[in-house]
């Protein structure tokens, strides 16, 4: 039995490994959400998802659109914390706001975060003397945060709606308030050890120094407050009838954006979208599907547009028309010093 175990761990870890089984458990995730989707969509009218459209209240998109706002301007203080935890204090709010802006709203449109987004901060970071190792502990403090937001909200919400979830994870209620608790349990483990002392995680050159319990509760709280804006702003969209409470909304919203994140499909395409059409059939599809559409341009195309913007001018700036302003002055003060160089060699001082 031992020599059989130590077989299929060798096999796993050499063959199969963890990026294949990661690789796989995305591609099926896709793949059941479209055809959960494309099964779901039968018979929908085209013509009342656009009249659904029209007859979103200007005052709702724009409470929506405000929500999104107060939301990435939240998510702008998971590079602050980070950058804090690992004493690059030198590194300025404004570059940790567009570094946290720009690397998640490009990473999750186009896919695969943990490589665009590293791509996009080691990017704008280097600049500011911060290595590849820095960079790797940014990404992995910011999704701690991220992740255990995530967990608070989700823990309180399915332990008193614990039948909101029961429509995507498809288990009984009961066990969905035992994985709930099992959630906060967790983080109140979490908090309590440490709490006991210094934490540090990795080794050979790659270590960060976990944040201390008090800190970790304003890190957890930065991820609620982010999670809570993004899911009122849902919440605002949704048809005004039938009528949900805002706690079973923001549990289904919290499981369907956790499933598009695991699928590493852009911008969650067609997984987000399914999970809430199946997890919502109260509502009539082309109503939440109008709801839907309009939540995707406030939260992922708008945001999207404004940080390929963003990038393409500072790239521009950094590589054309700042070299060329240098150029410009480096001459312009050529043309400075060589009449001062002559006249002094026609006039030396006596």
């Amino acid at each position: 039995m031992h020599r059989l175990l130590t077989a299929l761990k060798r096999g796993f870890t050499g063959r199969t490994g963890w990026k294949r089984i990661g690789i796989a458990a995305s591609v099926l995730i896709i793949i059941l959400a479209i055809t959960t989707l494309v099964r779901t969509l039968k018979g929908v009218d085209t013509g009342i998802v656009l009249i659904a459209l029209t007859e979103k209240s200007p005052a709702d998109i724009a409470l929506a659109a405000l929500c999104v706002i107060c939301a990435f301007f939240t998510l702008t203080f998971y590079d602050l914390f980070a950058l804090r935890t690992i004493g690059k204090h030198h590194v300025p709010y404004k570059i940790a706001a567009l570094s946290s802006f720009t690397s998640y709203t490009i990473g999750h449109n186009i896919g695969a975060t943990v490589f665009t987004g590293g791509a996009i901060r080691f990017r704008i970071y280097s600049d500011w003397g911060l290595t590849a190792i820095d960079v790797a502990k940014i990404c992995f403090l910011s999704g701690l945060t991220f992740w255990l937001g995530n967990m608070f909200v989700l823990g309180i919400g399915m332990a008193w709606h614990p039948a909101a979830a029961s429509a995507i994870d498809l288990l009984p209620p009961s066990i969905n308030r035992l994985i709930a608790l099992g959630c906060l349990a967790g983080i109140a483990i979490y908090l309590i050890w440490l709490a006991n002392g210094r934490r540090e995680l990795g080794q050979n050159g790659w270590k960060v120094v976990l944040p201390s319990a008090p800190l970790t509760m304003l890190q957890i709280f930065i991820g609620v407050v982010d999670l809570g804006f993004c899911a009122l702003a849902m919440y605002i969209l949704m048809p005004a009838t039938p009528q949900v409470d805002f706690v079973s909304m923001a549990v289904v919203f919290i499981l369907a954006t956790l499933i598009g994140f695991a699928s590493h499909a852009p911008g969650s395409l067609g997984v987000f979208d399914a999970a809430m059409l199946v997890a919502l059939p109260q509502f009539g599809k082309e109503q939440l599907l109008a709801s839907l559409l309009v939540f995707r341009i406030l939260y992922f195309l708008i945001p999207f547009a404004i940080s390929i913007s963003i990038m393409g001018f500072r790239e521009l700036w950094l590589n054309v028309v700042k070299p060329w302003n240098e150029r410009r002055r480096s001459e312009t003060l050529n043309r400075i010093a060589v009449p001062q160089r002559i006249n002094r060699q026609h006039h030396p001082a006596e």
